[in-house]
């Protein structure tokens, strides 16, 4: 992942400008995009969990083809000079409700079609214990479960995650087809089957309700949603420079 991220670095400091542009490298570097998508792939065949670790990547970065949908990326992000472990206490969180998803999106100039969209994500990769332990063990005053979790599911998540298991790794992918880009998350929130609050929560209004239901149904709308809104997520770039070394500012 270093190597890679390193690889796309090195071809930034080919060029300067300050606005993202679809043929960012066409003139300093042409095959820029195909030694990139080449080495992802490369890597996703050794492990399967690296396009959900690039995709988490770019949404905390801004706030790949993993069988799913691909579209030409916008280039020319800039790194910022500061990094705080303090500020990710702005992403939003696994136990965020609705109105607080639709507050951090709209802070961002994202719309609720973005935050059902862009939530879609979590199609891929796995969630420890400690995102979602408070669903199922002493939810509230009256229930120990969340009452929105399907019964046997909330049953499979409490023997993967007990309450005085304090095993460092312990979790469970986000959905079922974990390594594959697809609807089948959209799917389980209509079940009562999502991992976290924050997904669930996409059931809460009627138009995020009205949105779930039509990724469920329809893949292809999805995915096209989902295009657009990491499209559009791309563009919030505060960044001043491109680094020479990922790992330090110049």
């Amino acid at each position: 992942m270093a190597a890679l991220l390193n690889l796309i670095l090195t071809f930034s400091l080919l060029t300067v400008g300050n606005s993202l542009s679809l043929n960012y490298y066409h003139k300093t570097c042409p095959d820029a995009e195909f030694i990139v998508a080449k080495a992802v792939k490369a890597a996703k065949a050794v492990d399967k969990t690296v396009p959900a670790a690039l995709l988490r990547m770019h949404f905390h970065d801004c706030f790949i083809r993993s069988g799913g949908p691909s579209w030409d990326v916008p280039k020319g992000r800039k790194d910022g000079r500061k990094s705080k472990a303090s500020e990710t206490v702005q992403l939003p969180a696994p136990t965020f409700n609705i109105s607080q998803l639709q507050k951090s999106f709209s802070q961002r100039g994202l719309s609720i079609e973005d935050l059902v969209a862009l939530s879609g994500g979590h199609s891929l990769g796995f969630s420890h214990c400690s995102s979602f332990r408070s669903r199922i063990h002493n939810f509230d005053a009256t229930h120990d479960i969340d009452p929105s979790i399907n019964p046997p599911f909330a049953a499979k998540l409490k023997s993967i995650c007990p309450l005085k298991n304090q095993a460092k790794n312990a979790g469970t992918t986000l959905d079922p087809s974990s390594t594959t880009f697809d609807n089948t998350y959209y799917k389980l929130i209509l079940q009562g089957k999502s991992i976290f609050s924050s997904d669930q929560a996409l059931v809460d209004t009627p138009k995020t309700k009205k949105l779930v239901t039509n990724f469920a149904t329809s893949q292809e709308a999805f995915y096209k949603a989902f295009v657009k809104s990491m499209i559009k997520m791309s563009s919030i770039n505060n960044g001043q420079e491109v680094r020479k070394d990922c790992r330090v500012v110049n």
